[in-house]
């Protein structure tokens, strides 16, 4: 028997909006979507979602979630290397933009990742991210929709 694909999120920096279209997802697709973060975490009733809290500290639970994802499964993040080691271990990775970290381009993005952190490091200021448009939400749905339509049927 084929295990069911589940849906893990870093919750600690993922906005509202995307949290939302991930649960109208669980319950639609009755795919299992688990949030992990360093707090508590408010989630609609349901028996596909899940929240897990985890202690506070550097990349607790990018760990957590690193330690549990299975292949096939699929990680929301912002994090590069969290989404690197999922990658390694046979996971799917989305940025919360709708990107979709693969093989390919996961290297370039840790490279530029470690560039712009060493940017900061030497005191440049490199701003943050731009706020979240309606059309990266769109993307997120629609990257996830695609996401969805290859998993099994239930």
């Amino acid at each position: 028997m084929i295990k069911a694909a589940r849906i893990w999120v870093d919750a600690d920096a993922c906005p509202v909006a995307i949290k939302e279209i991930l649960f109208r997802a669980a319950q639609r697709a009755q795919v299992q979507v688990t949030l992990v973060a360093n707090h508590a975490l408010r989630t609609p009733p349901s028996p596909y979602i899940r929240s897990i809290q985890v202690a506070g500290g550097f990349d607790v639970a990018d760990n957590e979630i690193a330690g549990q994802v299975e292949p096939g499964d699929l990680v929301v993040t912002q994090d590069i290397p969290l989404a690197a080691a999922v990658i390694g271990k046979g996971a799917l990775a989305m940025h919360p933009r709708g990107e979709l970290y693969t093989p390919d381009t996961i290297q370039q993005r840790l490279t530029m990742r470690n560039f712009m952190e060493e940017l900061r490091s030497a005191g440049v200021d490199t701003g943050g991210p731009a706020a979240l448009h309606p059309r990266d939400k769109q993307a997120f749905a629609n990257q996830l929709d695609r996401w969805l339509a290859q998993q099994p049927k239930r």
